[in-house]
């Protein structure tokens, strides 16, 4: 990125012209504003304004580390889960999409289960939500996408106020592709979301019959929670004939750093509901 381009894009976010910035905002969609994975810039410019309310007003977001997010490239986005839906996912997104350093618009991988919720699948698809399969991602890899990937899943999202920031179990995938596709990995340490939709049990029962992965017994409401995120620097790791013992060594190293991520935002944060 030019400096000149640069300053132009700090001057449309100081002036918080969004939807200009949006016309200059680089990505790789086809003539209809799609790409091949749905991702489209129409909807992006719709919502924008409301993201922009969520992350500034209402939650408040505090963010650090930008600048170890590559400005182009591929890339895998690594944080942790949290919050019953999927917010914490749009308020990351958002920070790569304004950040000042070079913005990124990534896809995120996303549950199996949400492109089949009504209206909400097709509205987080077209913001860059994928379903989470190695192929998909494989192919936004060789395509240099920044792609969010969350290891814990709804093991993640969907537990109990009892196990607030309690990291839960990673998967290896996010790993073997790294490794693969020489894929630098940037963890994330998200904080607050842990409190904007208190669960205090899941309704397996209900889950079950509706075919999903958990229904939360908790309030109808998001509360408005202080909200830190911390970017790390990038981690690499060479590709070679590992176990999966040896692998899930390599995912503990990137848990531990995000676990790090979180403490940082645990200690910046005097109260929940602070402004």
């Amino acid at each position: 990125m030019t400096k000149r381009k640069e300053n132009f894009i700090k001057s449309l976010l100081d002036k918080s012209d969004l939807k200009e910035y949006i016309r200059v905002f680089p990505n790789k969609v086809g003539s209809e504003g799609y790409d091949a994975w749905g991702f489209n810039i129409k909807s992006v410019k719709q919502t924008i304004r409301l993201a922009k309310i969520l992350y500034e007003n209402y939650f408040r977001v505090e963010v650090f580390g930008l600048e170890n997010i590559p400005k182009d490239g591929r890339v895998l986005i690594i944080p942790n889960h949290s919050g019953q839906l999927p917010i914490d996912g749009v308020m990351v997104g958002y920070a790569m999409l304004t950040n000042p350093n070079g913005p990124r618009a990534p896809k995120a991988m996303a549950e199996r289960f949400f492109p089949t919720l009504p209206f909400v699948g097709n509205w987080i698809n077209s913001m860059g939500a994928v379903i989470g399969d190695t192929v998909n991602c494989e192919r936004m890899l060789d395509n240099d996408e920044a792609i969010i990937v969350f290891p814990e899943g709804v093991r993640g999202s969907g537990k109990t106020y009892d196990k607030r920031y309690q990291l839960q179990r990673f998967g290896n995938g996010f790993m073997h592709l790294a490794m693969k596709h020489k894929t630098p990995i940037i963890p994330v340490g998200i904080v607050g979301f842990e409190e904007s939709i208190i669960s205090v049990a899941d309704i397996k029962v209900l889950a079950k019959l509706l075919a999903v992965p958990y229904i939360p017994l908790t309030l109808p409401a998001i509360l408005p929670s202080k909200v830190f995120i911390h970017f790390g620097k990038p981690m690499y790791f060479e590709d070679g004939e590992y176990t999966e013992t040896e692998v899930k060594t390599k995912v503990d190293t990137v848990k531990n750093e995000i676990k790090h991520l979180i403490d940082l935002g645990l200690q910046k944060r005097k109260s929940i509901f602070q402004k």
